[in-house]
């Protein structure tokens, strides 16, 4: 397990850029934020999806799984008033340039992206008001090894359909076991077998409203006997 580094040029994920600077990645064939509004998008699952930002309060943990362009860490530190953690574990990093042309979509965010890649490659960045540390390597390993519990979890993996091993039943026991009592959690997906392995770990799971084309999406808190 590792903290954030600075990928080589030759380890970058291959990317296509759609209409509007969304990277597509070539290995999963998935956008990494919603064509029709990622920070929007954002907003409504992750943000809203975990009563963020009124639970923040000074300390709070959020953990991610897959960092991605870090869209999901900017819009945290837009809203955050006091200093909290944010965890992500990530498999596939991208180089500062890509990143810095992924943040280019989103203007209203660029004094905390710049952040966030000033301090790229250099362990925990600050950024606003979050410590953000981003922990190398396939998640089956580097979550089982994390020593830490999460006050609320962004899962955000490519679609489950495409990338599977990282909405495996194992991943979703360990993300319970690495939750805080009364945590939560909320992603995009409302995929069947996603829901069943999250509430099989100890989550009261519900099906939410979905963002733009999407009906569903899914939430839920770490039940009180598992907490």
């Amino acid at each position: 397990m590792s903290d954030l580094t600075h990928p080589r040029p030759d380890d970058e994920p291959a990317l296509d850029w759609c209409d509007g600077g969304v990277p597509v990645s070539q290995q999963f064939d998935d956008p990494y934020f919603s064509l029709g509004g990622g920070l929007d998008e954002t907003r409504h699952v992750f943000l809203a999806g975990n009563d963020l930002p009124a639970r923040l309060t000074p300390g709070f943990h959020v953990a991610e799984t897959g960092f991605g362009t870090g869209l999901n860490a900017l819009a945290l530190a837009q809203v955050a008033m006091v200093p909290v953690r944010m965890t992500s574990f990530e498999a596939w990093p991208l180089s500062r340039a890509q990143l810095e042309q992924a943040h280019a979509a989103f203007p209203d965010l660029a004094d905390l992206a710049a952040q966030l890649r000033d301090g790229w490659g250099q362990g925990t960045v600050r950024v606003g008001q979050v410590d953000l540390t981003v922990i190398l390597g396939d998640v089956r390993d580097t979550l089982p090894a994390w020593g830490q519990a999460a006050d609320a979890w962004f899962l955000d993996g490519f679609s489950p359909a495409k990338n599977p091993q990282m909405w495996g039943a194992d991943v979703m026991a360990q993300v319970c076991a690495h939750t805080a009592p009364g945590g939560t959690f909320a992603t995009y997906t409302a995929a069947g077998h996603v829901r069943q392995s999250l509430s099989d770990a100890g989550f009261d799971v519900v099906r939410s409203p979905g963002f733009g084309r999407k009906r569903h999406m899914s939430r839920g808190r770490l039940t009180a006997q598992n907490g």
